[in-house]
């Protein structure tokens, strides 16, 4: 079949893009925007690239049109596919449909940590020998590619739920709506077995009133859960207690650090150890522990509880929590998630996604805990407020908490353009004093963080967007 993809260089098509071709479809595509890297892993799988949405791509006469969400009524090829009354799909569902049905679904949802602990689920189940198919909204280390389809014959050892007769998928489920004539979120459409409800905040505040409308749709995918499968839910989330309160028909395990604060008792929890790792304890047992790899920059009390879900999420199928763990050992995190991009005069520039108050918090929060013992190191945040939450400023009163461990903060808002703040980032960043500074000028930014940079400082380069090559722009200046 010949599958012609709307929005194909978003991770998320890409990934179905690749995952189409190796189960053998003929793929093209096309997007506003064709550049690399996910123009060129395309390329390399043999999936032609059509740069804008020009009407003309009907000659391509493929048997169905997949649509991202990027997608809105008014694009020239949309218009002239609804015209001539062809056959198009949401990329969610031809994946759900086609792809994972039959299998079982491991699906990792929440506001914060999908793509981390997806990539942390699927590595688990990678290095047990289960070669599952996998679609991740960034790129793991600890693999080539964001998605694959999976083997068809796992090369399991003996589970305890006949894993060495099943086949696994393990997705990123994301709460955004799925195409601009389906507007329920991605992960209806993926009837997983195991779902990780990592945590629930108001965002995407481009589609969602409010938190109780995202929370009816996190309770439309415990409501997809058959009674065999198994929640792993987040113990200290007011927000999903109240999800998991409209009703549950499935296993339910919670997990959490053990903290009073917890709204329910989590059946998973950690502990941390004098090593750069945390001890597991299943109902008040210890079944594990977690020891980092040094060079991963896996940071932060939230990456241990998204090591926690995924551990609870493989136990489910069989996966002992030692074996979780021993694979956890060698995991490599995801690509622009505490990445370090490089090294220079004793100075540390970090890539990190964050993109939403809380994001930020766990982030600064987890390279503070790393450098606790430098008592001469600093973190110098440099943030670009780019989601489009962001950018239409339902969150800037959170941003002065968020960056308060920070030592030194480099704020960024474009004055004009796609990505023009509609609010004052300056005055946002005042209660944070002399410390905080907010520039509208990429080079004036990184001018000034050239001038306070010195020796064993930390850069933490924040945002979702290329923020115009600033990383490699700092390395290359501070030379």
């Amino acid at each position: 079949m010949h599958l012609h993809i709307l929005g194909i260089c978003g991770t998320f098509m890409g990934g179905i893009a690749a995952i189409a071709r190796q189960a053998g479809h003929q793929v093209t595509g096309c997007d506003a925007n064709v550049y690399p890297p996910m123009s060129t892993q395309l390329e390399a799988q043999g999936i032609q690239l059509i740069e804008g949405f020009s009407p003309d791509q009907l000659a391509l006469k493929p048997d169905l049109f997949i649509i991202g969400n990027v997608v809105s009524r008014g694009n020239p090829l949309m218009e002239a596919i609804l015209e001539q009354g062809l056959p198009y799909q949401s990329g969610p569902q031809w994946l759900g449909e086609q792809v994972l049905r039959g299998k079982h679904v491991l699906a990792v949802a929440g506001t914060h940590g999908k793509t981390t602990t997806t990539a942390m689920l699927t590595w688990i189940l990678q290095a047990n020998g289960l070669e599952p198919g996998y679609l991740i909204g960034g790129v793991p280390n600890n693999f080539d590619v964001s998605a694959r389809l999976g083997e068809s014959t796992p090369k399991s050892k003996e589970l305890s739920q006949g894993a060495s007769e099943s086949h696994y998928f393990v997705i990123e489920a994301d709460e955004y709506d799925t195409a601009f004539f389906d507007k329920r979120s991605k992960f209806v459409h993926y009837r997983p077995r195991t779902a990780i409800l990592n945590n629930l905040e108001f965002d995407h505040a481009d589609i969602f009133a409010d938190i109780t409308a995202i929370e009816t749709q996190f309770h439309h995918l415990v409501r997809t859960v058959p009674g065999s499968g198994c929640l792993v839910v987040n113990a200290a989330e007011e927000s999903l207690d109240r999800v998991i309160k409209r009703g549950c028909w499935s296993t339910l395990e919670r997990f959490g650090d053990g903290h009073a604060s917890a709204v329910a008792a989590p059946d998973w929890t950690l502990q941390d150890t004098q090593a750069d790792g945390f001890k597991v304890f299943f109902q008040s047992k210890e079944v594990a522990e977690v020891t980092w790899d040094q060079d991963a920059s896996v940071t932060g009390r939230h990456n241990q509880l998204n090591a926690l879900a995924a551990i609870a999420a493989a136990h489910h199928i069989g996966i002992s929590p030692k074996d979780a763990a021993q694979a956890l050992g060698t995991f490599k995190n995801v690509k622009r998630r505490m990445e370090i991009i490089g090294r220079v005069n004793g100075i540390t520039i970090y890539d990190d996604f964050a993109h939403h108050p809380t994001a930020i918090t766990t982030t600064v929060d987890g390279l503070r805990r790393r450098i606790e013992n430098q008592p001469n190191a600093r973190i110098l945040a440099v943030l670009e407020p780019r989601s489009n939450t962001m950018k239409l400023g339902v969150m800037k009163s959170q941003l002065p908490d968020s960056l308060k461990d920070a030592d030194l903060v480099f704020g960024y808002g474009a004055s004009s353009g796609k990505d023009a703040l509609g609010w004052d980032l300056k005055e946002s960043l005042a209660p944070l004093g002399p410390k905080a500074q907010a520039f509208d000028d990429l080079e004036k930014l990184m001018a000034a963080v050239k001038k306070e940079a010195r020796t064993g400082d930390y850069i933490l380069v924040m945002s979702n967007g290329g923020f115009g090559g600033v990383h490699r722009k700092l390395l290359e200046m501070l030379k």
